[in-house]
């Protein structure tokens, strides 16, 4: 039955993927041949997560990874997955129960919301693998992994167990990005910056005692340019509500300005007036002496610069709000906390961590306020006592009368702003009580082992990024206040006084960690000498205030669980083993660890790569891959991020619908070039969809052409080995031999783009134009019937490795045309990578032919810029040519006239008027076309286009000369005017050859 015209993506995609996972072809080991392993383990994507740009360009990358050594004969792996995604998740259940009418989390409780989300995982979390199918991912289905179930679960728990008993993991009061809405820390990863207009309010804070000093401003030549008696410091903030939890006001050493008052005190202009706190002026490096007044006040609760002062200064950390980001509106009255504060201030009093964690600064009247609300009241209460810095501006009345007035500095500027990825609200930095990982007592190893080079990480850039952050890395914040996720494994019990007694009063003191409650309770019974241990639940406000209410019986205790649950970057650290079967040393553990290659986003180098490093190497002493391929975002056309807001996201799905799978596939392996940008463009899919079609058509002419492996059979040429007499096949099967060389060599050095060019030339250029062309006369009876078999079996032999070299990057239309083509032991998925190389190339063959293909294309170059009609035919004239340009010329011409659209080819002494040369290895040609064109017209016309040209280069290189376009202009419009202008500079040399090539005729 003859092949269909066009190949049907969408009827073909799903008949094949499911042929291939009911064959079983992804499983793992499937096809080895060989005892090397070679294995991925895919990013675990969000069970909540739907196919974006950046999965099918990552998990493209990795699916022609792992085919091309499942073709290879390695024992492959490419092990698949889903992360449980603790916020989001939890975020999409809790609205899911909204939407529905049902209770919320907290009125239905931990036990029953668990339930909730497991059935809504059962349900909906498995999109984003139907969707990865559809892109053709070949991973092990059958070992799909999760986050939360499985073993994964236990070895997370042993993990955190093993590393708290070494030390490795404490329990600390740190600054975190806090979430508001989710009530919940979250990690840098999930905080997205965005600029917002803002403002800049400049206050006074009196000196302590109206003290005075000499405030003086100089120039940079050391003039004195202001001089004037303050007896108050100005400070500039974008958080007024902060000040309230002010702890210092912080100067540069070398600030001149503010030397006679370092270590004064001045007071915080805001409060009761009675109760106002005073706070030390100290010198640290942090502040610039050149931005504002150079004066930086100090809340070290609620800022992470300021925190790192408060820590180098001892500064106390004063926290303002509560989990809803709400001004706090627990214990003492404020005239009691102001006067310890002052106390502490003064150096008359000292307190502890938890001590001054509980001191409120917030005034009663600002207490249970959202903290927008108020940062308005602070404003207007600082203004309306006068302490806000002045200056002169222009006010317009009713009447719309100008003056010039005296009103309070604030500067509307726009400002960068921390934003949750999910929740949308503004992030707080926040002091609050978490669980860390000591990562400095375990990053030497993973730093060691890319210095090594134990490890690589490609590109280059990305080891300097990770050395940076390893290097000056901060303890790991593991704990999330959520309740989908693993629970973390500690248990809080009661204290023991100095006499014995046991106190529930004090709240959570004695802690006890272990992989589950009766081993915690074992630890218990040992160290209160009880008998029995009861689990009381998870530990929360509401238990605490019930503590006094259980029973004080010694001989029980009750312990209560903490209630967070670890941040999935914990979990996830793990992936590699943990999929494996770790703990248990299973097969798959031996076989497949250490993995061959990470495939990942350079946004994730520290969150999850390097992690898993430090992870791993903790763990089990043996870093988790060999290789990391770092890429960056998938863009827009123009080099713009894609987001929603600006209307520029690009659904895989859609573009999988209208140009399949493998034109998108091969795209993205076509724009993976090593640190390159990323920009996907709907014009170079559809062109890669064209070179399927391209393909399929050559296929066609094969088959009908009996040039086929159904029709010449399996064994009917053996390349090095079946001798050729036809100069064309011997320089198709030579160029067969290079391309496979170039593209192992590209794939093995994570080239893709390389693998991609190489084999788009080949098949495109090489095979379906010119041998195709070149075949022509030897298949439809021009020469010996010798030929046309030799013709035929070349071609169904170079035809079925076009296949098998497009096929990791392809492998739908290589998979169907494998199968139409021809009668095969195996699927084209498990088909016999080939070790042929260029010692397939026959120098001779290859000299003549491709001298042949220089001169038609010289023709074709030469014809298309002097604007000549596509179908004339034209007499050529040889000029000199040597012996092996001449051999050339006569063993070709009949292919070089049909193909360059010439009539005829003669010998001439030299050139007549009104030609144009043309110059190839050995030898001379001209082209007469004075009678063929109007050259004055012509010239014209190119000299018009050459005006406009040089008009727009001017313009380009102007803009890119200008340094403040480099410098405020975004990178994309940068780079995308770099582009156009290295576009018009090749129109601009192509119209130049031009008009020099019509000179010469004139």
């Amino acid at each position: 039955m003859a092949m269909e015209k066009t190949f049907d993506a969408a009827a073909a995609e799903t008949r094949l993927y499911e042929a291939w996972e009911k064959a079983g072809c992804f499983s793992a080991g499937a096809n080895a041949s060989r005892a090397e392993s070679f294995c991925i383990m895919i990013p675990p994507p969000n069970v909540t997560g739907s196919l974006h740009m950046g999965h099918a360009f990552n998990n493209t990358l990795q699916d022609i990874l792992i085919r091309w050594k499942r073709m290879q004969g390695y024992d492959t792996l490419w092990q698949p997955g889903t992360d449980h995604a603790g916020i989001a998740t939890q975020m999409v259940v809790e609205r899911k129960l909204a939407a529905e009418g049902n209770q919320s989390r907290r009125e239905m409780g931990r036990e029953k919301f668990l339930e909730k989300v497991w059935e809504w995982k059962a349900e909906s979390g498995g999109t984003i693998i139907n969707q990865l199918k559809r892109l053709g991912a070949s991973c092990d289905w059958s070992r799909e992994a999760f986050t939360m179930s499985g073993n994964f679960p236990g070895a997370v728990i042993k993990v955190f167990v093993e590393m708290y008993e070494k030390g490795l993991i404490y329990r600390g009061k740190r600054l975190v990005n806090w979430d508001p809405h989710f009530e919940t820390a979250i990690s840098d990863l999930e905080v997205e910056n965005i600029e917002v207009p803002g403002h800049m309010w400049h206050f006074k804070y009196p000196l302590a005692g109206g003290e005075t000093y000499e405030y003086v401003e100089k120039d940079e030549g050391g003039n004195v340019t202001l001089r004037e008696t303050r007896d108050y410091i100005s400070i500039a903030t974008t958080r007024p509500e902060t000040m309230l939890g002010d702890g210092a006001v912080a100067v540069h050493p070398t600030d001149e300005r503010y030397a006679p008052i370092v270590g004064k005190l001045c007071e915080i202009p805001v409060g009761p007036k009675e109760h106002r706190r005073l706070i030390p002026i100290i010198t640290d490096e942090y502040p610039d002496k050149s931005f504002g007044s150079g004066a930086v006040k100090i809340t070290g609760a609620h800022d992470f610069n300021d925190y790192q002062v408060a820590k180098r200064g001892g500064i106390p950390m004063y926290r303002l709000m509560d989990t809803k980001g709400h001004m706090r509106d627990d214990g003492a009255p404020y005239a009691e906390a102001a006067g310890i504060a002052m106390a502490v201030a003064k150096g008359e009093k000292t307190l502890d961590e938890a001590e001054t964690d509980a001191l409120n600064l917030v005034p009663d009247d600002l207490r249970g306020l959202d903290r927008f609300e108020a940062r308005k009241r602070v404003v207007d209460q600082i203004t309306g006592e006068g302490l806000a810095v002045m200056t002169t501006a222009t006010v317009k009345d009713d009447e719309g009368n100008e003056t010039r007035q005296s009103v309070p500095f604030v500067e509307s500027k726009p400002i960068m702003q921390p934003f949750g990825d999910r929740s949308k609200v503004v992030i707080e930095p926040m002091l609050t009580d978490q669980w860390f990982v000591d990562t400095r007592k375990i990053v030497g190893p993973a730093l060691d082992a890319v210095k090594d080079g134990t490890v690589r990480i490609l590109p280059e850039s990305g080891e300097r990024t990770y050395y940076h952050w390893l290097e000056n890395i901060e303890p790991w914040c593991i704990s999330r206040q959520l309740w989908w996720g693993h629970q973390i494994p500690v248990w809080y019990g009661p204290t023991v006084s100095a006499d014995g007694k046991i106190d529930y009063s004090s709240g959570h003191e004695k802690l006890f960690c272990g992989p589950d409650f009766a081993a915690v309770a074992a630890q218990a019974r040992e160290f209160y000498g009880a008998q029995e241990v009861h689990e009381r639940g998870n530990l929360s406000d509401a238990l605490e205030d019930q503590l006094e209410s259980f029973s004080h019986d010694e001989s029980t205790i009750s312990l209560w669980r903490d209630p967070d649950v670890l941040d999935t970057w914990f979990s996830s650290g793990l992936w590699p083993i943990g999929t494996l079967g770790w703990p248990e040393d299973t097969e798959e553990l031996k076989k497949y660890f250490p993995t061959s290659v990470l495939v990942t986003g350079q946004d994730i180098l520290f969150f999850w790569v390097a992690r898993m490093m430090m992870m791993q190497l903790s763990v089990v002493d043996q870093v988790p891959f060999h290789d990391v391929y770092l890429h960056g975002l998938v863009r827009d056309a123009k080099g713009k991020k894609m987001s929603k807001s600006t209307g520029n996201v690009v659904d895989p799905l859609d573009l999988i619908d209208e140009y399949g799978a493998d034109a998108l596939r091969f795209t993205n392996a076509a724009m993976a070039s090593l640190g390159g940008a990323l920009k996907l463009d709907t014009q170079r899919i559809a062109g890669y969809r064209n070179f399927g079609t391209k393909l399929w058509n050559a296929l066609r002419f094969a088959e009908m052409n009996d040039a086929t492996q159904a029709k010449q059979g399996a064994n009917s040429f053996e390349p090095g080995k079946t001798a050729l007499s036809e100069t064309v096949n011997k320089w198709i099967v030579g160029e067969t031999g290079r391309v496979r060389a170039e593209v192992d060599e590209a794939l093995a050095s994570y080239r893709f783009n390389d693998a991609a060019n190489a084999l788009y030339a080949f098949v495109w250029g090489k095979v379906c134009d010119w041998y195709v062309e070149f075949s022509k006369p030897l298949l439809m009876g021009d020469k010996t019937p010798q030929a046309r078999a030799e013709t035929q079996a070349t071609m169904a032999w170079v035809m079925d490795q076009c296949l098998i070299l497009l096929h990791p990057i392809m492998p739908f239309i290589t998979e169907e045309l494998w199968a139409k083509t021809g009668t095969r032991d195996k699927m084209l998925i498990h088909a016999d990578w080939p070790a042929y190389d260029v010692g397939l190339v026959d120098d001779d063959a290859d000299r003549e032919m491709n001298w042949a293909i220089s001169l038609i294309e010289a023709v074709r170059s030469a014809r298309g810029e002097m604007n000549l009609p596509v179908g004339l035919k034209m007499t050529m004239l040889q000029l000199d040519l040597d012996p092996a340009g001449q051999t050339s010329l006569e063993r070709n011409s009949t292919l070089i006239k049909r193909l360059a659209r010439l009539d005829r080819i003669e010998p001439a002494a030299a050139a007549p008027k009104g030609a144009i040369t043309l110059t190839v290895q050995g030898g001379t040609f001209c082209l007469p076309i004075a009678d063929l064109i109007d050259v004055g017209a012509e010239k014209l016309r190119l000299e018009k286009s050459l005006g406009k040209l040089e008009k727009d280069l001017g313009g380009l290189r102007g803009r890119l000369k200008n340094p403040k376009f480099a410098e405020s202009a975004p990178a994309e419009v940068v780079q995308e005017t770099r582009e156009l202008l290295a576009s018009k500079e090749a129109d601009h040399q192509r119209i130049t050859n031009a008009l020099t090539r019509l000179a010469d005729i004139a």
